[in-house]
């Protein structure tokens, strides 16, 4: 189990860790996109700040991740993320929604291995 975890977790960093760079160093060329998936791309990009910003938390995150540093913190800042991205691919630009389906499951398993350090946010009465 713990090699399960461990793997779980340098693969998910890795993901995030060469993503994120990506955008402030690039290396990977972007996919083509066209219709809503290039409308919503646009939208995004017209603002300025979002991109520097989503990039910037991915590879933060994806290093805490490789380093085993803030875990339960870069899982929390991951789970929006990564829903975003495997609901962007199953909707606007299936051709990469295996890879996001293998995160999310990955983000999921890491989730419920570190369920004690979550379990406390569900609270009904503080």
């Amino acid at each position: 189990m713990k090699k399960l975890v461990v793997t779980a977790r340098i693969f998910l960093g890795l993901i995030y860790a060469i993503f994120g760079l990506n955008h402030f160093l690039p290396f990977i060329p972007h996919p083509e996109m066209a219709g809503d998936a290039l409308t919503y791309m646009t939208g995004l990009s017209a603002t300025g700040y979002f991109w520097p910003l989503l990039r910037g938390l991915e590879l933060l995150s994806g290093i805490a991740l490789l380093s085993n540093r803030l875990v339960p913190l870069a899982l929390a800042v991951l789970t929006p993320i990564t829903l975003h991205i495997t609901l962007f691919h199953a909707f606007l630009l299936p051709a990469n929604i295996i890879l996001a389906a293998l995160m999310s499951l990955a983000l999921g398993f890491l989730v419920k291995t570190n369920w004690i350090h979550f379990k406390s946010l569900f609270t009904v009465k503080a």
